[in-house]
């Protein structure tokens, strides 16, 4: 019993160890890890958007029966006249047939049309799309905040409610716009589209009023309880949520937006 109290310390003891080695490696060189998680992070979020809502969860086509049968109203083939009823709720089409004497005989048939089929289609990650959205997060998100956060705490150092109030809404009212409008322009220019701004008219408005609400309540947290030097990892943590709403966001068509 001894011997596991022991070893069980030792084993914290060096885990300990390791941990502020590490820490002490970071806040010695700050830049590489915050850029690099800040990217990493941000590309994860394209991938669980991808997974979760779009690329690759399984998509469902439905295959309708032929409608050839709805518009059969008074056709009149070889001396006979067809009066065509078609119910599309159920798929159930009724057909009328009398003859052109008027006798009064009609005979009516039932026919059943083939059930929908669902045809299940499993689509692969779009590696391509996750490559530009790592790209458009390390050249801006990442560098841009690593900066931006730096240059906020050395001219408002330190917390406070109105120290922390005043950054929340500088970062809201400068850093935000920035951010989002980087994110549309810069992925439907990597993406070769004819208006990379149209994107960003649709849905930056939307966007902008949807992450002051998030943004400020994160940045508070940010300002207030984060060392300035895990500051932008911390906004990476955070913004994997806000990304994944912003993939998705993305990919809705702007027809339907506007």
């Amino acid at each position: 019993m001894h011997r596991l109290c022991k070893h069980g310390f030792h084993r914290t003891f060096q885990s300990a160890v390791i941990m502020n080695r590490a820490w002490t490696l970071f806040k010695s060189h700050p830049y590489i890890p915050n850029v690099l998680g800040y990217t990493t992070l941000f590309a994860t979020a394209d991938l669980i958007q991808q997974s979760m809502m779009g690329n690759a969860k399984d998509k469902v086509t439905e295959h309708k029966p032929d409608r050839m049968g709805q518009d059969l109203s008074k056709m009149s083939t070889e001396g006979v006249t067809v009066a065509g009823e078609a119910k599309t709720d159920d798929l159930t089409y009724n057909t009328k047939i009398s003859d052109p004497e008027g006798n009064g005989k009609a005979l009516e048939e039932n026919k059943t049309s083939t059930p929908v089929q669902h045809v299940p289609q499993l689509h692969g990650i779009d590696w391509a799309q996750t490559a530009r959205v790592a790209l458009v997060g390390f050249c801006f998100h990442a560098n841009f905040n690593y900066h931006w956060l730096r240059g906020l705490e050395r001219m408002f150092p330190g917390g406070g409610a109105k120290r922390v109030s005043l950054k929340v809404f500088l970062d809201q009212l400068f850093a935000a716009p920035m951010t989002i409008s980087a994110f549309y322009i810069g992925l439907s220019a990597l993406e070769g589209a004819e208006d990379p701004l149209e994107d960003w008219r649709n849905k930056f408005w939307t966007s902008y009023q949807t992450g002051v609400v998030y943004w400020s309540a994160m940045q508070a947290v940010n300002f207030s309880l984060i060392p300035p030097v895990a500051r932008t990892v911390f906004v990476g943590g955070v913004a994997l949520g806000w990304t994944v709403f912003l993939c998705n966001f993305k990919q809705q068509k702007s027809d339907f937006l506007s």
